[in-house]
């Protein structure tokens, strides 16, 4: 959603400037064409160099820069952003802004701009709940800014409470929230809009007896990151999870909670119906105890064997009845990765295969292969989200079908 738009990122004299950092590097990565501006204070918590390297751009701080007084000049920094984000943003700035002050680079910047202002507060739980910052904040959500609300959490007083910026990662999303719900109707600017995506993630968990189960090594993320990434390219996804700590960065996912393999095989058939793209990623359990204790299993009584059935397959049942969505399998194999990948692929009637190492469980990272019926490409080791990513590339060149 970010990538090819123009975002000036104004930051001011806050300690959470260190995050900055991470944002720009974020913003870049989403493809987005970044340049900074930085109050004088700012550069007491945060080099520019740091930022210019991240960005790829010059940073800009002062009216003039150089040896020979070049004017930066700040309308046309203004009239280049397709949006400006302040982050962080402090009191005094935030006061200067709601009251039309123009003492620094950035506030000239800010009061030029034709294009939306978005600003995320920092600072310290007094100074947030104080009357004057309010009635600024108020003033500046009158003014047509959108302010990006401040988490609660640890502050650098060491007291706990509202005033600490948002996190880099939610103000990333926050933004591209933001752009694709205000995209004109009927515009297509993203290469998955218009279509449904249904994503499964997570292990499931097959009851012994009400407090005990076998299941699979899962955290959900792999998951979780292609239902992101695919609904950062414009499609309506919804999240079929098995049990799971994870959280949902974008808010237009639809998620829906399952325990077992077979609620997951329901709601995956009932969902499935509507989708043009079917993800399946998550460590479904192969099988499940034939009979369920009502009571829990005393240790005292014994228990020799467990008797254990198949579960039902869910990606067999989805390539039967696949009535032109595009089918995305995930294997996981121990030996004969290659060759038992591409066996699904065929067998269960799939249009893409990724083959994944049993090392990405519970880890931020992931060593993948993407197989498909004429191309195997295999990955180094990288992010989750940069693995999803590059699934939904293929996902994308397939020219997923509508219905």
């Amino acid at each position: 959603m970010l990538a090819g738009k123009n975002i000036l990122l104004g930051v001011t004299g806050s300690i959470a400037a260190y995050k900055s950092a991470f944002l720009t590097r974020l913003f870049v990565k989403a493809g987005a064409n970044v340049k900074v501006v930085m109050t004088p204070a700012a550069k007491d918590f945060i080099t520019p160099l740091t930022l210019s390297t991240l960005s790829k751009n010059p940073v800009y701080s002062e009216f003039t820069s150089g040896d020979q007084g070049e004017w930066n000049n700040h309308v046309d920094l203004a009239l280049w952003a397709d949006v400006i984000l302040i982050a962080p943003a402090t009191a005094d700035v935030i006061a200067k802004m709601a009251n039309g002050i123009c003492d620094n680079l950035l506030l000239a910047v800010y009061l030029s701009a034709k294009s939306t202002v978005f600003v995320a507060p920092a600072m310290d739980l007094d100074m947030f709940q104080h009357p004057a910052t309010k009635a600024n904040l108020k003033k500046l959500d009158s003014f047509g800014n959108i302010i990006i609300p401040p988490d609660n959490g640890e502050l650098a007083s060491g007291l706990t409470g509202e005033g600490r910026m948002a996190e880099p990662e939610a103000l990333v999303q926050f933004l591209s929230d933001h752009i694709k719900k205000n995209l004109p109707a009927g515009r297509q600017d993203l290469p998955l809009s218009g279509k449904k995506a249904l994503v499964t993630a997570g292990p499931t968990y097959e009851a012994i007896d009400p407090v005990r189960y076998i299941g699979n090594h899962s955290s959900g993320k792999m998951g979780f990151a292609m239902a992101k990434a695919l609904a950062d390219q414009g499609a309506e996804v919804t999240l079929v999870c098995g049990p799971n700590s994870l959280s949902l960065a974008n808010s237009s996912i639809k998620r829906i909670d399952v325990v077992s393999a077979d609620e997951m095989y329901r709601e995956c058939l009932k969902q499935a119906k509507q989708a043009n793209i079917i993800v399946m990623a998550a460590a479904v359990a192969d099988f499940k105890p034939a009979t369920k204790g009502k009571e829990k299993i005393k240790k005292e009584s014994g228990l020799t064997e467990i008797k254990l059935i198949p579960t039902k397959d869910i990606l067999v049942e989805l390539g039967k009845r696949k009535n032109g969505s595009l089918l995305v399998g995930f294997a996981l194999e121990t030996e004969n990765g290659l060759e038992n990948a591409q066996k699904k692929l065929y067998n269960k009637n799939l249009d893409l295969i990724v083959l994944n190492s049993p090392a990405g469980f519970f880890h931020d990272t992931n060593k993948i292969t993407i197989i498909d019926k004429r191309n195997t490409r295999k990955f180094e080791l990288m992010s989750k989200q940069d693995a999803a990513r590059e699934i939904v590339k293929e996902i994308v060149k397939k020219k997923v079908k509508s219905k």
